[in-house]
């Protein structure tokens, strides 16, 4: 019987063949599946014609990651929006996988957060097996190959940044990885991702070089991040940073991009004083008798 066949066969293939059997339609039935799920995604008019949805499912986000000398370090904003709606002001997007990998996600949340906690299952099972954690370069090809059967879908897109511990680190060292939702994988010094990063990129490739100290990368990230928000309506509210060494991962308190705003404009208000300061005094001496 079934149960005895169950018993006498590995219980994975007999699940998949009892599904296949299970969902197995005549093409009558095929065709009027493929007829509904069509009207799934269109509205009907009363007169039987389908018109497109009444608006994109658009979504931005700015997440970034470089390396430098005092490790790799990952800043993002905390806006999910929802076409021109913020579904969430204060969501997270650096997810940290393990102690060594934090990963930054772009694209849809739900299918992001899937994936982050379905990577650090793999990675898990992986290290109870071996006694050892699999590289950086071995999870982004990981996260590749999972990602590429969902080829044009637009799930999400993500980079990866992890630093290896000290016995560790002249084998493998800080990597950094960008992964998208078609299997691509990347290795850089230096990514931006999201609606928000060609304004981020004007800020990185001028300020990122490796000889920086944390508080100059931090600052570089952040003013980076804020540059992006300024410019992208997909992104605002705070910004999220993550320095990853080898000791672990940081995270710095999340601070509001309003206060840096605000921080900015009273910057630039005192170097208007400064240069007027200047031209008066210049003016003044010239005018002065001898």
């Amino acid at each position: 019987d079934s149960h005895s066949k169950f018993l006498s066969e590995d219980r994975v293939k007999y699940e998949n063949r009892s599904l296949n059997r299970r969902f197995i339609f005549s093409p009558l039935k095929r065709a009027a599946l493929r007829k509904s799920m069509r009207h799934l995604t269109a509205v009907s008019k009363p007169t039987g014609d389908t018109v497109p949805l009444p608006f994109p499912m658009a979504h931005g986000t700015t997440t970034l990651a470089f390396m430098f000398q005092g490790g790799v370090l990952a800043a993002a904003d905390t806006r999910s929006s929802c076409s021109g709606l913020v579904a969430c002001p204060a969501s997270q997007k650096i997810l940290p996988i393990h102690s060594h990998l934090v990963g930054t996600t772009s694209g849809t949340s739900a299918d992001c957060m899937l994936w982050k906690r379905i990577l650090a299952r793999e990675l898990r099972l992986y290290q109870l097996r071996h006694s050892r954690r699999l590289s950086t370069r071995g999870a982004a090809k990981l996260l590749s190959h999972m990602l590429h059967p969902f080829k044009g879908t637009e799930l999400c897109s993500a980079g990866t940044t992890k630093t290896q511990k000290p016995d560790l680190a002249r084998l493998s060292g800080p990597r950094l990885f960008y992964v998208c939702s078609d299997g691509t994988r990347l290795e850089g010094m230096l990514f931006s991702v999201g609606s928000g990063s060609p304004y981020a990129y004007s800020i990185l490739d001028q300020g990122v070089r490796w000889g920086l100290t944390v508080e100059e990368a931090t600052s570089v990230a952040r003013e980076a991040v804020y540059r992006a928000t300024h410019r992208d309506a997909y992104s605002g509210n705070f910004v999220d940073v993550f320095h990853i060494t080898s000791k672990g991962w940081t995270r710095r308190k999340r601070e509001d991009l309003k206060e840096e705003y605000y921080r900015e404009k009273e910057r630039q208000r005192l170097e208007r004083k400064t240069q007027h300061d200047i031209l008066r005094a210049n003016t003044s001496s010239r005018h002065k008798p001898s």
